[in-house]
């Protein structure tokens, strides 16, 4: 009997501290889920020699923004925001048809895919996912060989999701 209890009791310590993962739930009102939403599209802007602004910006496809700024910025730490679904689309369909899929997956001055390379550049870290796939592209922005497509298409995210309110650029 007694050994039972002092397993029991080991038990209990065990599970009252495991490590858990805290799913907070929606405010009162509010139309978000608990459950984590997954992002759609996105976009990362890295430190670089002088002041550029770095921040995190994922979008999710039915248009929840979630904003992280960190430096150089107007605003730092994290906000929120919305944009209309069908816009989510259209900028989603716009990254297919532009061929973000295609590009090479890092353009960075330790890839061939670079060509030659500046210094002291920020980098722009994107991600897009659709049905079925998945793109992750790092564009260092020293690097020549890097399709000016690329960064229009990077301007477009940051336009969609209106990030200028938060960085002040």
């Amino acid at each position: 009997m007694i050994r039972r209890l002092v397993v029991a009791g080991v038990l209990v310590t065990q599970v009252s501290c495991a490590r858990r993962e805290v799913v907070s739930s929606p405010a009162e009102g509010s139309s978000q889920s608990a459950v984590s939403v997954v992002p759609a599209i996105t976009l990362e802007r890295t430190a670089c020699f002088g002041s550029c602004p770095v921040y995190v910006i994922s979008l999710s496809r039915g248009g929840e923004v979630r904003y992280e700024g960190k430096a150089h910025v107007r605003r730092t730490g994290v906000a929120t925001g919305r944009i209309p679904r069908k816009q989510v689309d259209a900028l989603l369909t716009e990254l297919d048809q532009a061929g973000y899929f295609n590009f090479a997956d890092e353009y960075s001055p330790s890839r061939a895919a670079c060509g030659r390379a500046a210094t002291d550049l920020p980098t722009v870290i994107t991600s897009v996912t659709l049905p079925g796939r998945t793109k992750r592209v790092t564009h260092y922005y020293g690097c020549s060989n890097a399709p000016g497509a690329l960064t229009v298409l990077e301007q477009k995210i940051d336009n969609a999701v209106s990030s200028a309110q938060w960085t002040g650029r």
